[in-house]
Parts: structure tokens; sequence; C-alpha cells
């Protein structure tokens, strides 16, 4: 929701060098953080490099960069 980290694609290579397509998957993880100008808590959809992103720059912060991507929160 943050980053807006998708998929990368490329190939796996076998042994006698054959390739097929493959796709390499962000590490998404969902986590619950408390929202003190709301008074709730809110459930994000973050990839790891995302969570630590919140960890400097304040949940507020980060929840006002998703909502200005027109993610609802």
């Amino acid at each position: 929701m943050l980053t807006g980290a998708q998929p990368g694609f490329g190939n796996r290579i076998s042994h006698s060098h054959r390739r097929t397509s493959r796709r390499f998957d962000p590490n998404i993880q969902s986590k619950r953080y408390w929202l003190p100008s709301e008074n709730r808590y809110v459930r994000l959809r973050l990839s790891t490099k995302g969570i630590k992103t919140v960890d400097v720059i304040g949940v507020e912060a980060a929840v006002a960069r998703i909502r200005a991507r027109g993610v609802k929160v």
C-alpha cells in the first residue's frame, strides 16, 4: 500500500541451462497500527521495506501518503 511493490519477473535456469518463466513476489506482510488521530487501529498490507518506512516517518505520515495515492484506509 505504501511502496507500491509489485512482483518482478525473470527466468528459472535449470542445470541444462533451459530457461522457463518465474515470478519474484515481494515480501508482503499485514500489520496493525494504532492511529491516534482517528482513535482506532488500521490494518496495512506492507512490504518489509514499507514497514521500515513506517518506523522512520511514523504511522500518521504513512497513512497520509497511502491516502494521497487514492487507497482507502
